[in-house]
């Protein structure tokens, strides 16, 4: 998952995210770890959720979503001014997205797509699509290349094994991908 420079109340912080399962993360925030577990249902992500944060639980309320500027949210009695930095892009956020809610079944999907249909094409390793080069109902080639998948600050272009036409396109550009994950179906 990516780095994220946030300014809560004024004040800059580095958070590191690390997904451990769909509602548990491992996080650094200015380099201080944190054990971080959703504890509420997923119906109930978009307004209002708890967090377990190293073992202590935190009821957290966020607004409806806008379009621009920071958002306000509230954690147990206190509320902040929050806007999201991102690290590899430097631009402000105007909505925190995905919502946590997005993020769960983002997550549920790749776990479900581990196992490779015939014609998928799957990410090789960990990392972030930094550009896709076709869209569904293209035709490729055998060897064509088909996105950018950034990894440890190296850009790897990802082929096609067989030539056919695009099924499905399952990431979107800037979408963290895990090793495994179908990127692509092609027929």
């Amino acid at each position: 998952m990516p780095d994220y420079d946030v300014i809560i109340d004024g004040k800059q912080k580095k958070i590191e995210l690390t997904r451990k399962t769909a509602a548990s993360f491992t996080t650094k925030i200015d380099g201080k770890p944190r054990e971080v577990n959703l504890k509420s249902d997923e119906s109930t992500l978009k307004k209002a959720f708890e967090l377990e944060i190293d073992g202590k639980t935190y009821k957290v309320e966020l607004p409806e979503a806008k379009q621009t500027g920071d958002i306000t949210v509230k954690v147990e009695d206190a509320t902040f001014k929050v806007g999201v930095k991102t690290a590899f892009r430097g631009q402000t956020l105007k909505v925190f997205e995905p919502t946590m809610q997005d993020a769960v079944k983002k997550d549920r999907a790749r776990t479900t797509r581990k196992v490779a249909a015939e014609g998928a094409v799957v990410a090789p390793m960990t990392g972030k699509v930094v550009k896709i080069k076709v869209k569904k109902g293209d035709q490729v080639k055998a060897g064509q290349v088909l996105c950018v998948v950034e990894a440890m600050k190296m850009e790897n272009e990802i082929s096609s094994s067989t030539a056919g036409t695009v099924r499905e396109v399952n990431i979107t550009e800037g979408m963290p991908v895990g090793e495994g994950d179908t990127l692509f179906l092609i027929a």
